[in-house]
């Protein structure tokens, strides 16, 4: 299909410092499952290096792990942020739902919740009001690592974006918020399918556990820290090569992990771009996801960028 689709880009700029709305208070027990959630897999990843050459890891564990982690890593990508925040196609309902559900499974937070947040992010990008820059507390070396770390998990314990300020399309759809209210079902069934999986397919109960290690456990923590990543290590270092109004960042080297989510500054340059990475070489997973859909006609009406569009918003390099 053609990309006759040109993608609008509007950026409103923030008129204070907050939301302007009351803020939901996350509860201790959120707060203490938000951190084992956060610290329980990062702990596993880091027992990994050592297993790895030791025992425990086999190629039904890789396949596992490899295949939820695309599942539900696009899950993320392209249901969470390009269909769900930023509308940049439509998707039958069937679809909606699958990717709902797939983005759950990357226990990142309910989907209302993730589209609230990452809404609020881009209306205040980098200025007060954003819920996880990098560059809050100040440009020197000891603020910008403070800052690192809240961009990159502080900012999850902090008060809750209002959803249905930044999110009532989903808040009114009974579906959607059904799925979300139901997140505690789809984080069992992503900690659960890997070991029931691995268990049945070698046949023993130390394959169960193996999957679940590498596949439940390992597979969420690199997800998580590489989702992360976009917010912390893409709003520092990187190269700008669009105009935006804040510090977004394209960085190559997260691209295939994060599905295409790196090329972060086109992203900002235009959110509702169904594509990310629009250089010949800037490889994007999920772009390619949308396009199959497309073409089976499971989704329409995609944003596609054209030609003209990324050479406007290209910064010019003066020689």
């Amino acid at each position: 299909m053609a990309e006759s689709t040109a993608v609008i880009s509007v950026r409103t700029d923030p008129d204070s410092l907050g939301d302007g709305n009351a803020l939901d208070v996350k509860t201790v027990w959120q707060q203490v499952a938000l951190a084992l959630f956060i610290a329980v897999p990062f702990a596993a990843l880091i027992v990994a290096v050592p297993v790895l050459w030791g025992w425990g890891l086999g190629w039904h564990e890789v396949v596992i792990a490899c295949a939820l982690y695309v599942i539900t890593g696009h899950g993320v990508t392209v249901g969470f942020h390009r269909f769900f925040t930023h509308r940049a196609f439509r998707a039958q309902r069937w679809v909606q739902v699958v990717l709902a559900i797939a983005g759950s499974m990357a226990i990142q937070g309910p989907v209302v919740r993730w589209v609230a947040d990452h809404r609020k992010h881009h209306r205040f990008s980098d200025r007060g009001g954003d819920p996880h820059s990098p560059w809050r507390y100040g440009t020197n070396i000891t603020a910008l690592t403070r800052g690192f770390w809240h961009s990159h998990l502080g900012w999850l314990f902090d008060a809750q974006t209002s959803q249905q300020k930044f999110a009532p399309d989903l808040c009114k759809d009974r579906v959607i918020s059904g799925i979300s209210r139901t997140f505690p079902l789809w984080v069992a069934l992503s900690m659960l399918i890997p070991p029931v999986l691995g268990g049945l397919w070698g046949w023993s109960w130390q394959s169960a556990f193996w999957a679940f290690f590498w596949a439940s456990l390992v597979r969420v923590a690199l997800l998580h820290h590489v989702t992360f990543a976009i917010n912390s290590v893409c709003h520092i270092t990187g190269r700008r090569q669009f105009k935006t109004d804040d510090e977004s960042r394209n960085v190559w080297w997260l691209a295939l992990p994060s599905l295409g989510e790196a090329w972060h500054n086109f992203h900002h340059a235009a959110p509702s771009s169904a594509r990310h990475g629009v250089g010949r070489f800037q490889l994007d997973t999920s772009a390619m996801v949308i396009r199959f859909m497309e073409r089976l006609h499971w989704v329409q009406k995609v944003r596609w960028p054209d030609a003209g569009f990324v050479a406007r918003r290209r910064v010019k390099v003066v020689s």
